[in-house]
């Protein structure tokens, strides 16, 4: 049997151009910390990471001690660029008018987070209710751990296997593929860089847009494909 019964977005980087406000930000914090890292790195090291577990492999590589107070720092500073100057990625509504498959997001991101981000720019409608935060679920169940993905799978009782998740993060894509789903992995955010399409067809994408209005034909030509 072809098709697919779920969509599993992540929003990060994939419905919001976030991971690039995310990387100018904490780049800032870290280098203040003693760690220097451009923006770039960021994006390329750490996209699809929690902060705190950012902050946990740079104590771990660096042996700097990282003060406690930069979590609620980051939070709060980010919290305010995002609300101030986050947009959606192009194409997103476009592909999203055009797929009819039932769908949802799930993301590490917290609710309040995800609910301040998709309403700004006025993508709430297209999800209603089916939101979903790794965080709610534990903050030791984040990605690059599946439970995400198998919660979102269990909210419409759908066989993992019956889901597709488009992901623009290593992390989320070992999650997806440890949860039994198939991933389509995009490029196509401003914190994108050269070998990004390469990293994500290696951690399991079966293929790599880097263009939102592609992916209602990507989803189409992929639900012919037997894996």
């Amino acid at each position: 049997m072809s098709g697919f019964d779920l969509i599993i977005f992540d929003c990060d980087g994939v419905l919001v151009d976030s991971e690039i406000i995310a990387a100018q930000v904490e780049s800032r914090l870290l280098t203040e910390a003693g760690y220097p890292i451009s923006v770039e790195e960021m994006g390329e090291r750490f996209s699809g990471m929690t902060w705190k577990n950012i902050l946990l492999e740079v104590e771990r590589e660096a042996s700097i001690p990282i003060s406690a107070t930069l979590l609620d720092k980051s939070e709060k500073l980010l919290d305010a660029r995002l609300a101030r100057d986050v947009k959606v990625i192009e194409g997103v509504k476009f592909a999203l008018s055009r797929l009819t498959t039932q769908r949802c997001i799930c993301s590490n991101s917290s609710s309040a987070r995800l609910d301040m981000m998709l309403t700004k720019v006025g993508l709430k409608p297209y999800f209603e209710s089916h939101v979903y935060s790794a965080k709610d679920l534990g903050a030791d169940r984040v990605k690059p751990k599946p439970d995400i993905f198998l919660h979102g799978a269990k909210q419409f009782a759908v066989s993992p296997d019956r889901v597709v998740v488009i992901e623009d993060s290593v992390h989320g894509i070992t999650g997806a593929r440890a949860a039994g789903m198939r991933v389509i992995g995009f490029t196509g955010a401003s914190h994108s860089y050269p070998s990004h399409a390469d990293k994500l067809t290696d951690a399991g994408a079966e293929t790599v847009i880097s263009r939102m209005q592609d992916l209602p034909a990507t989803i189409a030509a992929l639900s012919e494909w037997a894996i």
